[in-house]
């Protein structure tokens, strides 16, 4: 390697920033941050450097850079715009090993300011050496997506009880062992989700029980979004990766399949209507079987898992059986869909309230409170609603909605065979019918409809059609 990595402790330490703006603020944040006492000089400094000084932040002289100003610091950040004046400091610096480092000129740099992801006390630092500060910071939004932002809680935890592992476990060996295990396991996922007091006493519980597998594993509820693999979570990907069993529904597309842990197990159990792979007390089940098989079991669902998911019916079962779960939820349809094809839900001119209801009920049933639905100013988003799309548009009507209130239909919303039919409450089964559009469909209805002409931005790489019907089909 061209050069040596190492964190430096400059907690009470002091620092030097030749320069007064805003890149030299910027590199000032950084040593504030670390602890350090930080000296500025410059003639001239920003306003937040300014209001450091004040408050007494920092220490600021206000005039040019004079030979003394680095002595007795450990580093030394030089930010002017002067080459000649950033040569000399930087000569000074070396002459008495002071680590100095100049901006954008990393000839002259006795070390290299690295991109970093900050989840304190767990610190990870890229560098490219300064050949492409750019590359550097890209691959660290990489490494953001992939730590979660809770990840300090979880070394914070974990030094709070080396101690105790240290008295349970008699060699290093065992006490890897034990880590490995713990920070693979239910304990991680409860600091994850927030849950810090269940976490340390999850955490006592396997100090206790030494190295022995738990026979007990989790279940992972968790929503893909409505079909765009970029919608996905950031948690939502991470547990779709260490998942040991994937149980997933017909919703689930297979760009999404692919991101998750290509070694585990996969359990197709999709739903259709009055066409059941699975029946859904099956799946309550299995889940739990899994999961007392001590195995991580990830519950995919398309959309929002609590959105006429039935993920509710779901955790019910195991929060029953006692069984660990956590739930990630997702955009739902009705946000993602109606983004993609340019229709906002709420709008000051068009709606300030929006609905959502369920194309059929579990008998199979459309009965809703219809009066309920129909609203002045008001959107409508129907799930799962093309079988029963004749008693919606009967039923609106008959309880007032005018026939030529614009409606839409949403076909595969947010996926590259998106489709998007436009016509009116009354010609809505004329539509369905004529389209040829199959689930899954999302239906719109409401004045919102009317701004998908002009905020259709979303274009599906494979093919954009769209049926239009006016007013008086």
């Amino acid at each position: 390697m061209d050069q040596y990595p190492a964190f430096i402790n400059l907690r009470q330490r002091h620092s030097v920033v030749i320069g007064g703006g805003v890149i030299a603020e910027r590199k000032a944040q950084t040593l504030l941050d670390a602890g350090s006492k930080v000296l500025i000089v410059a003639p001239e400094v920003t306003a937040s450097i300014q209001q450091w000084a004040n408050e007494g932040l920092i220490t600021l002289h206000l005039r040019h850079y004079e030979q003394g100003d680095i002595d007795h610091v450990l580093v030394v950040i030089v930010a002017t715009s002067d080459t000649v004046l950033n040569a000399e400091i930087a000569k000074q610096a070396d002459e008495q090993n002071t680590l100095v480092n100049v901006v954008d000129n990393p000839a002259l740099c006795s070390y290299i300011m690295p991109s970093i992801v900050d989840r304190s006390p767990v610190t990870i630092a890229v560098s490219t050496g300064g050949a492409s500060p750019v590359l550097a910071r890209q691959l660290r939004m990489k490494l953001e997506t992939l730590i979660p932002s809770s990840c300090g809680y979880l070394a914070g935890i974990t030094e709070e009880y080396r101690e105790q592992v240290k008295q349970r476990f008699a060699t290093v060996e065992e006490r890897k062992l034990f880590w490995e295990s713990a920070l693979r396991g239910s304990f991680a996922e409860l600091v994850y989700a927030g849950r810090l007091n269940d976490a340390r006493t999850l955490l006592e519980q396997l100090i206790q029980q030494g190295n022995a597998r738990s026979e007990v594993g989790e279940v992972y509820l968790v929503g893909a979004g409505p079909g765009d693999p970029d919608l996905l979570t950031f948690r939502a990907l991470r547990l779709m990766q260490q998942a040991d069993v994937m149980v997933f529904d017909r919703l689930v597309s297979k760009t999404i399949l692919d991101m998750a842990n290509r070694n585990a197990e996969r359990i197709y159990v999709g739903k259709e209507k009055d066409n059941h792979a699975v029946p859904q007390n099956k799946i309550n089940d299995l889940l739990v079987d899994l999961a007392l098989q001590g195995k991580r079991v990830l519950r995919l669902k398309g959309g929002d898992p609590f959105i006429f998911g039935r993920g509710g019916e779901e955790i019910e079962t195991l929060a029953e059986k006692k069984i660990p779960f956590q739930v990630v939820p997702a955009v739902t349809a009705a946000a993602g869909c109606a983004s993609y094809a340019g229709i906002p839900l709420t709008h000051r001119d068009y709606a300030q309230s929006v609905s959502f209801a369920t194309g059929h009920l579990k008998d199979g049933s459309i009965n809703l409170n219809w009066q309920q639905l129909v609203q002045p100013n008001h959107t409508i988003v129907f799930y799962m609603g093309l079988t029963g799309i004749k008693v919606i548009s009967k039923q609106l009507q008959a309880h007032g909605m005018a026939g030529d209130m614009p409606a839409a239909l949403i076909e595969q919303g947010t996926t590259s065979n998106q489709r998007v039919h436009i016509g009116t409450v009354a010609n809505l089964p004329e539509l369905v019918k004529t389209s040829g559009v199959r689930a899954p469909t999302l239906t719109i209805i409401g004045n919102v409809v009317k701004l998908h002409e002009t905020l259709n931005w979303y274009e599906p790489k494979r093919h954009v059609a769209a049926t239009e019907f006016s007013k008086n089909d």
